[in-house]
């Protein structure tokens, strides 16, 4: 096609997508039916991934838990359990170690079959400015954050278009959207997460694998204990989002094919603004919304005392 033909295109169907969005704010989008799916979610031993996985107890597919906490996995089993759900399957797993995911995903093939949905979810937090931070736990917090992701996907994802079904979702963050002072690993792990995670998402429409969805989901601060004594300066613009909330709105996401999910909605205005204003008005709206200070009392999860 010529300049002109490919323009026209560009442009009609620029028009009738940003109608499609427009018109999908107001109306309640068909949900799809996941029963006989074989969903994997990563850190479902406590927090948003518990919850996940609650929610898809009642949705008539087999559940595979992976989560260091072995404690922590078994309540999730109970959990789900007493929800209703009948194929339940979890395994002990180091997320950040390349050679127990391959080797526990092999193991998933053989006792459980293909996944179908994949949920990375697990994920840690140092909570310490950067020059603080041991270079153990940085190397730790890329390997759970982001390199797990590429070692699922690979072990996974062959299945998946060989089939063309299935669903990626990468449990992400606001901040791998925008820097906050005090968490430059953790925001590199999750800026690359997501990086990762669109990269996928556009080979896969380039190969013409579009059985195969994918959804994004950047979250301002959970309250799940990982980011413990986080303050947020204007809590109704930016609100510490409660877990259950959360989970449902991916819940949604997943079974609306939604691609990106931001929460709160306000995070969509700041990624706009950050791409608009120069750079010593961005830093002087961070100063206004408190991002210099979001860690100044971090705790994060507290271990329990024996």
């Amino acid at each position: 096609m010529n300049f002109l033909v490919e323009t026209l295109r560009v442009i009609l169907l620029t028009i009738y997508y940003l109608l499609e969005a427009f018109v999908k704010l107001f109306i309640t989008l068909e949900k799809k039916n996941v029963a006989g799916e074989i969903v994997l979610i990563t850190g479902a031993g406590g927090g948003i991934g518990r919850l996940l996985a609650i929610e898809f107890a009642t949705m008539d597919v087999s559940l595979v838990l992976w989560d260091i906490n072995l404690e922590g996995l078994k309540e999730t089993a109970r959990a789900v359990n007493e929800k209703g759900a009948t194929r339940v399957y979890y395994y002990q797993t180091d997320c950040s170690d390349r050679a127990e995911v391959y080797r526990v995903a092999e193991q998933v093939k053989q006792e459980v079959g293909d996944v179908t949905i994949l949920i990375n979810n697990a994920g840690i937090v140092t909570g310490k400015k950067f020059m603080e931070s041991s270079d153990v736990l940085v190397e730790k917090t890329v390997r759970v954050n982001t390199m797990a992701h590429f070692w699922t996907y690979k072990a996974f994802l062959p299945a998946m278009t060989g089939k063309n079904h299935g669903h990626l979702v990468c449990i992400a963050s606001s901040a791998g959207l925008i820097g906050v002072n005090g968490l430059a690993d953790y925001c590199s792990s999750k800026f690359a997460a997501v990086g990762f995670a669109e990269s996928v998402a556009l080979e896969l429409i380039a190969t013409g694998k579009d059985g195969i969805k994918t959804t994004i989901v950047c979250p301002y601060f959970i309250n799940t204990g990982m980011f413990n004594g986080c303050i947020t300066k204007w809590p109704r613009m930016l609100p510490i989002l409660e877990p259950e909330y959360v989970a449902k709105k991916i819940m949604n996401a997943i079974l609306t094919d939604q691609t990106y999910l931001l929460m709160p909605k306000t995070v969509y205005l700041l990624i706009i603004l950050k791409s608009l204003v120069p750079w010593k008005e961005a830093v002087i709206l961070g100063m206004y919304l408190g991002a210099f200070n979001f860690m100044d009392t971090f705790k994060g999860r507290q271990k329990k005392k024996d």
